[in-house]
């Protein structure tokens, strides 16, 4: 039963996966180029895990209102469903590229320079607090 977790972006993607129990996400990668690409690895990502679902970070406004980054990434989310042919659950990622920026500033790693980190890193909160959410209902 693996998820695929996504932080969407314009250039760079976060990818990270659950392990097969879906209790704990790895980051994989970040994957770089306009949505089409993106769509095209992240489908061959879902094939080659045998993912179940795929966890989309849902960039609201801070006060929970739609705005065009939501909007872009509900397209996103649209193509993706219809290439991979998954279930794709959008999951309110507000604030998680600031805590991905803030965790490794605390490990000494400048995420400024290490965007494609910060993705990833963003990519694994995402997907976690989805797992642990799912976990906490059972």
């Amino acid at each position: 039963m693996r998820i695929l977790g996504i932080d969407y972006g314009d250039r760079r993607t976060g990818v990270a996966i659950s392990d097969p129990f879906g209790w704990t996400a790895q980051g994989l990668e970040a994957v770089i180029g306009d949505m089409e690409k993106t769509i095209e690895r992240i489908s061959d990502i879902a094939s080659s895990y045998q993912v179940e679902s795929i966890i989309v970070g849902y960039p609201l406004n801070m006060n929970g209102t739609v705005g065009f980054r939501a909007e872009k990434t509900e397209i996103f989310i649209n193509k993706l469903s219809q290439k991979t042919k998954l279930s794709v659950i959008k999951w309110d990622e507000r604030l998680t590229s600031v805590y991905a920026g803030n965790t490794l500033k605390e490990v000494g790693v400048k995420a400024s320079k290490n965007k494609a980190k910060v993705d990833i890193l963003s990519a694994v909160i995402l997907l976690q607090s989805y797992l642990d959410n799912s976990l906490r209902k059972k």
